[in-house]
Parts: structure tokens; sequence; C-alpha cells
């Protein structure tokens, strides 16, 4: 009974691929648990590049993808800062500031983010528009047992958050690379057609646990 109770629990814990397409995940409010913890087999990345969409009305700092390791909590960290137009992109806990991005509240937004460990540079793109090219770290993977959060940012490995740092409003399409997407793939994920999914996460086939209240909702930008 013991064992069969214990299979039970492992089974209802293990995370099923889901299919999220014109989905999206809400986070209705401020809160320090509230979270997605995303599962990934990859657990050694030469270079990355995430893409999601999201929409809020914050005008406070907040997390957008929070990517931890035991001996990094920021190994990689989008972070989108209090000023409007200024994101943060954290690699191996060194910190790139991107300032004059082309930000609105209310209004659905696409950000992609690329790093890759030869060079260092770190780049934003939003809606298809590229910032400046930044130094973070060079010369190591991101590289251990990964734990990914959207909702949260992780001041510990897959733990340490702060309501204050929570992101409030709606978010869809996330896929993550290991590899650098080029300027015109770019450009196909922002336009949301012809592009690879993400072989490190896919929206469309997205492995996943829901921690608190965060919703599942379809897109309210597509007609039924």
């Amino acid at each position: 009974y013991q064992m069969l109770l214990l299979l039970l629990l492992v089974a209802s814990c293990a995370a099923i691929p889901q299919n999220l397409s014109d989905k999206m995940f809400t986070f209705p409010q401020e809160t320090n648990t509230a979270h997605v913890r995303l599962t990934t087999s990859r657990q050694n990345l030469q270079a990355v590049t995430v893409c999601l969409r999201f929409f809020t009305d914050l005008k406070r700092h907040h997390s957008l993808f929070s990517l931890a390791l035991p001996s990094f909590d920021n190994a990689f960290l989008l972070f989108k800062s209090a000023n409007l137009d200024s994101f943060q992109m954290w690699v191996r806990s060194m910190a790139a500031n991107f300032e004059g991005l082309d930000f609105k509240l209310n209004k659905w937004q696409s950000v992609c983010a690329t790093w890759d460990a030869a060079s260092g540079l770190a780049q934003l793109w939003v809606d298809g528009k590229p910032s400046s090219r930044k130094f973070t770290s060079s010369g190591s993977n991101i590289n251990g047992p990964i734990i990914i959060a959207l909702g949260q940012e992780q001041d510990s490995h897959g733990g340490g958050f702060d309501a204050k740092q929570s992101f409030v409003g709606m978010m869809s399409d996330l896929h993550m690379w290991d590899y650098k997407l080029s300027p015109c793939e770019i450009r196909k994920y922002t336009n949301g057609r012809g592009y690879a999914n993400g072989n490190v996460l896919n929206w469309n086939s997205l492995e996943f646990q829901i921690i608190g209240r965060v919703l599942i909702e379809n897109q309210q930008n597509t007609c039924q």
C-alpha cells in the first residue's frame, strides 16, 4: 500500500508535456509564492535564447524569466526594471543594463534575450527591435541542475522569492533554445510565424508545474 501511494504521488508530481498554443499563464496577484516551475532535461548550455510575450501594468521591477543553479541563483535572469524603458539581463550573476527600449504598459509585447559563452555578449530584442550588445559572462557554460521559474525571481536555487519582484500579468509563447537565434529568426518569432520551436523549452510541448494562484487561460487576442 505504501509503495502504491508513493507511485501515485510521483505520478501526480510528474510533468506531462502540454500544448499551450493559443493559451497564456495569468499571474493575477502579487505574492512570494505563485509561480510556474519549468522542466528541462538540459543541464549544460553554451548559448541561450529565450523568447516570450507578456502583458503587465507593473511599474515596479519584476522577474520575467529566472533560471538558477546551485552555484548561481541568477544563472540566466531576464528582469524588467522599474524605469519603463529599462531591462536587466543576468548571466552567471553578472548583470547588464539595457536602456531606451520601446516598452509599453497594458500591451502585449515580445522580448527575446540572447547570450553565448564564447563571446559573453548579451542582447535583448523588444518587439523585434535590438538593444546594444553588452558583455556579461564568458568562458563558462551554464552548467548544473537547472531550475526555471516564471512569475518569481529566485534568490536561492528554487526559492528565496520576494513579492516585490514577482510578476503580475499574463505571459505566453515561451520558447528557449540552446543557441543564439539569428536576427531573422527573432523577427519571425515577433511576427508569430515561421520560426522553429524551442529545443530546450517549447510552448507547444511544455513540461511545467503550477504552484499557487496561476491560471491557464485562452489568449484574449484570438476569436473562437
